[in-house]
């Protein structure tokens, strides 16, 4: 909680500086402090969630507010063809995220080549991983569709694994008659930490992950009709090694992960239709005879409405369900394998979501959440005693939102 009321002040401040002041003005300050080339940005946001029963984001069912992101970010046009840009993120989140400062990312991307049609370029650095529609900017609360991103698909629990890679990327994109065209091809090293072993081994362990050769990222994106419509393909692959810590009945193994999502979105004046699909293969080996997984193949999608009623004010509905193995989907084998200790409920997850959105003024955004939940498969047990989860739980959530 220390770092929590550390924060609170300096989103608190924000957030009335941002709502009295003047647009004009506003916009008149910032241009004499940035010139031409400097750009300097940042956004801040408070949550308050409450459950009916399982934590989520902290003590939740006696009402959290133990979800604080704060950021800062600047880029710098050196030319025409080099750009550099990063971003520091302090991100509170339950015992998951403990709002010490990191950098969210910190590039240089360099344009190979351009003509009116066609772009081709490279970025270098610590990346964000084109995966799906939101990765990319889910950590900005204005570019999300809700408070929260549909779990099923893009996990909080092991967020950090997919967010960023520390590499290469190489990027290009043309436009035709038909449509336009981008591909991202990249790779790195994924960055780890211990929500890893929570979700992958159950536990806090005496040991760590350690990433194992290269970890390749990739996506491939359709757009038309002046990108009323988008279609894409993406995915990620990584080995990651575990080293156990001294006294440690576990072996040195290692887990691969294989991450596929498939995406479509269709926009008019004033629907946004959304859809995604995700498969996640996981494979763990060497650990021991002991250890009760080999091979999952994980699977999860969503379908998303969002309807602006007025410029300013948004509903969203979306349902979305998710699997970690899609030959066991009410979970009974997975439950089984470990004598019943952890109920079957907490293998799979099915949610309705319901949401709101206002901006006040392009400054603060007020938002509001409401989800069922049957089961408890997006759940972190970094978090919870997967023993004692309540499959059948409410989860309610506001949240105030500014940037400048």
């Amino acid at each position: 909680m220390a770092v929590t009321s550390r924060l609170v002040p300096w989103l608190l401040a924000l957030a009335a500086g941002a709502a009295a002041a003047d647009e004009g003005r506003a916009s008149a300050w910032w241009e004499q402090l940035q010139g031409e080339r400097l750009q300097i940005h940042g956004f801040a946001s408070l949550t308050a969630v409450k459950t009916s029963a399982n934590r989520f984001f902290g003590d939740s069912p006696d009402l959290s507010w133990n979800f604080i992101e704060v950021a800062l970010n600047a880029s710098y046009q050196l030319n025409g063809r080099v750009l550099f840009a990063g971003q520091v993120l302090a991100r509170r989140a339950g015992d998951m995220y403990d709002g010490t400062p990191a950098l969210d990312y910190g590039l240089a991307d360099v344009t190979l080549d351009e003509t009116p049609t066609r772009r081709l370029g490279v970025r270098l650095g610590r990346l964000k991983n084109p995966l799906g529609l939101y990765n990319e900017t889910r950590d900005v609360p204005f570019t999300r569709p809700s408070i929260f991103l549909p779990q099923v698909i893009y996990f909080d629990k092991v967020r950090n694994l997919v967010l960023s890679t520390d590499g290469v990327m190489v990027y290009g994109e043309t436009s035709t008659g038909y449509g336009d065209l981008s591909f991202t091809l990249g790779g790195g090293q994924p960055v780890v930490d211990e929500n890893l072993e929570w979700a992958f081994l159950g536990d806090d362990l005496p040991g760590k992950f350690i990433p194992r050769g290269v970890a390749w990222v990739g996506s491939l994106w359709y757009s038309a009709f002046q990108e009323r419509l988008r279609l894409g393909l993406s995915g990620f692959t990584s080995v990651l090694g575990y080293r156990p810590g001294v006294g440690l009945d576990l072996g040195a193994g290692e887990t691969a992960i294989n991450y596929l999502i498939l995406s479509a979105q269709y926009n008019t004046e004033h629907w946004t239709l959304t859809s995604e699909y995700s498969r996640l293969p996981l494979e763990w080996q060497d650990y021991g005879v002991d250890f009760p997984y080999r091979k999952t193949s994980g699977e999860g999608y969503y379908l998303q409405g969002a309807y602006r009623v007025r410029p300013g004010l948004e509903l969203m509905l979306r349902y979305e369900e998710g699997f970690t193995d899609r030959k066991d989907r009410d979970g009974t084998r997975a439950s089984a394998s470990l004598g019943g200790a952890v109920p079957p409920s907490d293998y799979f997850a099915k949610i309705w979501s319901l949401g709101v959105r206002w901006d006040l003024n392009p400054h603060v955004m007020l938002r509001a959440q409401y989800e069922r939940h049957q089961g408890t498969y997006t759940i972190a047990a970094r978090e919870n005693d997967p023993a004692t989860l309540v499959e059948d739980w409410d989860l309610f959530a506001l949240q105030l939102a500014v940037r400048f």
